[in-house]
């Protein structure tokens, strides 16, 4: 993690000890805006307006005909920001001093601080402070990201901003609901929370040059691999625009609100970083106007976040598996078209996706190996014994395994080796082209 502090010049220890390095204050000195919207958003948001791009005119004309938006405070002082419309400005306002959603509240304070006067002023920041305190009593990804947007937008305006309110974010809720379980292989932070967990990485880093990835870098590497392959193939329509739909728990109605938050947590991991490659697969992914969103509710997120301008790569050179040990998270895709066959598992979850269809599996519920590809799907039922003939270099993923055992891999014409399934009960195993044989894979004994 980086942090702006000032540390003591070493003296010689033979003269005096080392002092200890002062604790970080994180105190912004930023001016407003200080959510959301650096120097370089800001251009953009204009240009859009300006060039009267696809996105501008879908959120002006929604602000036009007075569409009912469902974050009011979020959409009114963002089209203030592109547009300087005092009117809008104004509506954000009012509607922030009598609400009581904290994070919106935050936005609004931030965005349309020229437009308070010094007793509304006031007034939303006792109502953010009460929020504060509320939001401090909950350890969630949700609450903790809003209370660090709204300390970030009253330090200066309220005292003991960062003391009472980002220190123990950063210092001890990170370490210890974030990172702590990510070394011990869990998964704490769920699809669902990927754009307040943005929010809090955009806001942390703009204005105290903080990048909360640095501590678990090869989980947060791989999160948009992840977050392209947790939706399912098949985009959903809708009158608006299409869908794409993230993992349901549940076979239900997809829920596009869920979907419309899941579009703007990626959009906004490429606006956070988009010079690795898997940020670029991701932009090549998302940037696709059958997805832009056009509704009331996602309008303004794909107008803050998206960035047409940006390069992305296909996608469909994209591996189309991600496998990740130390969790036990698997996803398969037989291909990038619309029509692939998925398969999912994370924790307890299990699902498959084929033919428009969702079915949630259990330890005996696939009885069968599925071919995706050239990845085989090998339920633990029918490994003991089983026989490959390939064609190309192919991987066998043999699903619902003891986690963490050891097993004895024999191959024939080859030395019979240890194999160990990982925390998810996945084997992957992988055979080179022109390549049959029988296998048999037993567990070992342990001692």
């Amino acid at each position: 993690m980086t942090r702006r502090q000032l540390f003591p010049i070493l003296a010689p220890v033979a003269l005096r000890a080392q002092a200890p390095a002062p604790a970080a204050d994180y105190k912004t000195d930023r001016p407003h805006p200080r959510l959301l919207l650096p120097t370089r958003r800001v251009r953009l948001l204009q240009r859009e307006r300006e060039r009267e791009s696809l996105r501008w005119l879908a959120f002006q004309t929604l602000i036009a005909a007075k569409s009912p938006f469902p974050e009011q405070g979020f959409a009114m002082a963002l089209y203030y920001v592109a547009s300087g419309s005092k009117p809008h400005g104004r509506l954000a306002v009012e509607w922030a001093l009598g609400a009581s959603d904290l994070r919106q509240q935050a936005i609004v304070f931030d965005w349309c601080q020229d437009l308070l006067s010094p007793s509304e002023s006031k007034t939303l920041a006792a109502r953010m402070s009460d929020g504060l305190a509320k939001a401090a009593q909950s350890s969630t990804i949700a609450a903790s990201s809003a209370r660090v947007l709204a300390a970030v937008a009253l330090t200066g305006h309220l005292p003991g901003m960062p003391e009472k309110h980002i220190a123990p974010i950063v210092d001890s809720w990170w370490k210890d609901k974030i990172i702590a379980p990510i070394e011990k292989g869990d998964v704490p932070v769920d699809q669902k929370d990927h754009l307040a967990l943005l929010e809090l990485f955009h806001v942390l880093r703009d204005n105290l040059d903080i990048d909360l990835r640095e501590q678990a870098a090869k989980f947060f590497t791989t999160l948009p691999i992840f977050h392209i392959l947790a939706h399912y193939p098949a985009p959903f329509p809708a009158p608006e625009n299409e869908y794409r739909i993230p993992l349901m728990a549940a076979h239900q109605e997809p829920d596009l609100r869920e979907a419309t938050r899941s579009r703007a947590a990626g959009l906004a991991m490429v606006a956070y970083d988009n010079n690795s490659q898997e940020m670029q697969f991701l932009q090549g992914w998302l940037i696709n106007d059958r997805f832009l969103l056009r509704g009331p509710y996602g309008i303004p997120y794909e107008f803050l976040w998206a960035n047409p301008y940006q390069p992305g790569l296909s996608f469909h050179y994209l591996p189309n598996i991600y496998h990740d040990p130390r969790t036990g998270r698997l996803i398969i895709r037989s291909t990038w078209e619309d029509d692939a066959v998925w398969y999912y598992q994370a924790g307890k979850v299990r699902q498959m996706f084929e033919q428009g269809q969702i079915a949630n599996l259990d330890a005996n519920s696939l009885d069968k190996q599925i071919v995706m590809g050239n990845t085989v799907l090998l339920p633990a039922i029918m490994s003991p014994r089983f026989t490959i003939a390939t064609e190309e270099k192919t991987s066998y993923y043999v699903v619902g395994l003891t986690p963490n055992a050891i097993y004895g891999l024999e191959v024939d014409d080859e030395e019979i080796r240890d194999v160990r399934s990982d925390r998810g009960g996945v084997l992957d195993l992988t055979f080179p082209p022109k390549r049959t044989a029988a296998v048999l894979l037993r567990q070992v004994p342990s001692k």
